[in-house]
C-alpha cells in the first residue's frame, strides 16, 4: 500500500514537471533570449533608419549594401539563407538543430539593408533570431522530436511578440503560421509564456512600439458589417497580389542571375533609381511616419501599390528583414484610401487594412484579429476580425512562407487536401 501512494506520488511529479515545471521554465528561457535579442534589433534599426534619414546619399551605395550582405550569406551563411523557411521546414520535419549563425547574420543583413535604404521590415529578423537562439535550449532541457518543435514555435511566438509588442498575436501566430487552416494546441502554453516574457523582456530594455490611436469606432450595423467584408475581400486580394509578385520577381531574379551576391546588387540599383525618379523616400525602410499619418489624415491613394512595388522588388532581389511591417504599411495606406469610399472613419479602416492585408498574405487570421485588439483596443474587435476573415479567405492558399503547409484547403470544394510543404525559399 506505500509502495503504491510513493508510486503515484513520483508519477504526479513527472506529471506536474512535464506539463506545468518543464512548459514554463523552457518559455521563460526563450522570453529571456528572444526579448533580448528584440531589444538589439530595435536599438539597431531605430539607430540604422536615423542615420540614413540624415544622410540620404547613403542611398546611392544601396546596390553595394546589397552586394555585401550578398556576400555575406554567400560565403557564410549558405545553411541559414532560407530563413524563415527553414525554421517552419524544421517544426514539420526535424533533421538538425539551426545554425546559430543565422540570428547574427540576419541582424546584421537586416541592418544594411536599412541603412541603405531597401524596403523590408523587420518581423522575420526577430523570428529568425529568436528560434536560432531557442533551438539552443533543445540540448540543455534535452528536447527532442515533438518537444524540439514546441520549442521552436515558442521561439517564433517569442520574437514575433517582442518585436511588435503583442503578445497575445505572438502566441497565436506561433500555432498558427505553421499550416493553413490548423493550430497546434499542445505547444500553446510555452508559446504563451515565451509570448509574454519575450515583451515584457523587450520593455524592460528600455524600448518602447509605436502608438497607434483609433479616436471613433462606431457601433457594428449591418452596413458596417457589409464594409467590413467587402474589405476584407479586397485586403485579402492585395496581400495575393504582393505574395504573388515578391515569389515571382524572386524567380526571375534566380533565373536571369546565377551568381546570388549580384541579385541584391542588381535590386539595388533598381531601388535607388526609383527613388530618385520618385523623389521620395516614403517607399523604403519600415515606413512608419506613413503608417502613423494613414491614422491621422489623408494620404495619397497609389501609396500602398507603391510599396508592394518597393517591398516586393526588395525581397525578391534578396534584401533580408520580413515581409510584415511592409504589410503593415500597405494595408493601413489601403484601408485609409478606401474610407472615403465608405461609411466607416479613415483610422479605423487603416486599422482594419493594417492587421487584415497582413491575415491574408501570412495566412494568420486569428493572430492579426488578437494584435488589433492589442494595439487599437478591444472596441475594434468585431470590424478587425471580419476584415481578417474575409482577407484570409480571399488571399489563396499561398503566402509569404513558401514553407507554410496547407492543412485545410480554404476552399475543400475545389482544392485537395493537403500536408506537405511548398517549395522552400
Amino acid at each position: 500500500m506505500q509502495f503504491n501512494w510513493l508510486r503515484s506520488l513520483l508519477n504526479l511529479g513527472r506529471w506536474l514537471w512535464k506539463m506545468l515545471a518543464l512548459p514554463v521554465l523552457v518559455g521563460v528561457s526563450i522570453g529571456i533570449l528572444t526579448g533580448t535579442s528584440s531589444a538589439v534589433l530595435l536599438a539597431t534599426l531605430d539607430l540604422a533608419t536615423a542615420w540614413r534619414e540624415s544622410h540620404l546619399w547613403i542611398l546611392w551605395l544601396l546596390p553595394l549594401g546589397g552586394l555585401l550582405s550578398g556576400l555575406i550569406y554567400h560565403y557564410w551563411g549558405n545553411s541559414v539563407v532560407a530563413g524563415n523557411n527553414l525554421i517552419l521546414c524544421e517544426i514539420h520535419d526535424p533533421q538538425t538543430i539551426i545554425p546559430l549563425q543565422m540570428a547574427p547574420l540576419v541582424l546584421l543583413g537586416t541592418t544594411i539593408a536599412h541603412l541603405f535604404g531597401a524596403s523590408v521590415g523587420r518581423e522575420g529578423t526577430a523570428v529568425q533570431m529568436g528560434a536560432a537562439l531557442a533551438d539552443r535550449l533543445t540540448q540543455i532541457y534535452r528536447c527532442s522530436g515533438l518537444d524540439r518543435r514546441i520549442v521552436l514555435m515558442a521561439g517564433i511566438s517569442g520574437g514575433f511578440a517582442s518585436v511588435f509588442g503583442t503578445p497575445l498575436a505572438g502566441m497565436v501566430f506561433g500555432l498558427e503560421v505553421l499550416t493553413v487552416g490548423t493550430l497546434r494546441y499542445k505547444g500553446l502554453f510555452p508559446c504563451a509564456i515565451a509570448a509574454i516574457v519575450g515583451d515584457r523582456v523587450t520593455l524592460a530594455w528600455g524600448l518602447h512600439h509605436q502608438v497607434y490611436q483609433i479616436p471613433i469606432v462606431p457601433e457594428m450595423t449591418l452596413w458596417g458589417l457589409l464594409v467590413s467584408i467587402i474589405s476584407g475581400g479586397i485586403f485579402g486580394l492585395t496581400a495575393r497580389l504582393f505574395v504573388t509578385l515578391t515569389h515571382q520577381i524572386a524567380a526571375y531574379f534566380q533565373a536571369k542571375i546565377s551568381y546570388p551576391p549580384f541579385r541584391p546588387f542588381v535590386g539595388g540599383i533598381l531601388v535607388a533609381i526609383a527613388v530618385r525618379v520618385l523623389s521620395t523616400t516614403k517607399y523604403i525602410g519600415l515606413g512608419i511616419p506613413t503608417i502613423v499619418s494613414a491614422f491621422n489624415t489623408q494620404l495619397p491613394p497609389w501609396d500602398f501599390a507603391a510599396k508592394i512595388a518597393f517591398t516586393a522588388l526588395s525581397l525578391g532581389a534578396g534584401f533580408k528583414g520580413g515581409e510584415v511591417t511592409p504589410l503593415f504599411y500597405i494595408g493601413a495606406t489601403l484601408g485609409n484610401a478606401l474610407a472615403p469610399l465608405t461609411i466607416l472613419p479613415a483610422p479605423l479602416l487603416a486599422g482594419m487594412g493594417f492587421v487584415g492585408v497582413f491575415a491574408g498574405a501570412a495566412n494568420t487570421p486569428l493572430a492579426s484579429t488578437l494584435m488589433a485588439i492589442e494595439l487599437f483596443g478591444s472596441p475594434t474587435a468585431s470590424y478587425a476580425g471580419i476584415a481578417c476573415i474575409c482577407s484570409y479567405l480571399c488571399s489563396g492558399n499561398v503566402g509569404i512562407y513558401r514553407a507554410q503547409r496547407v492543412g485545410m484547403s480554404k476552399d475543400a470544394s475545389l482544392e485537395p487536401h493537403t500536408d506537405k510543404p511548398g517549395d522552400d525559399a
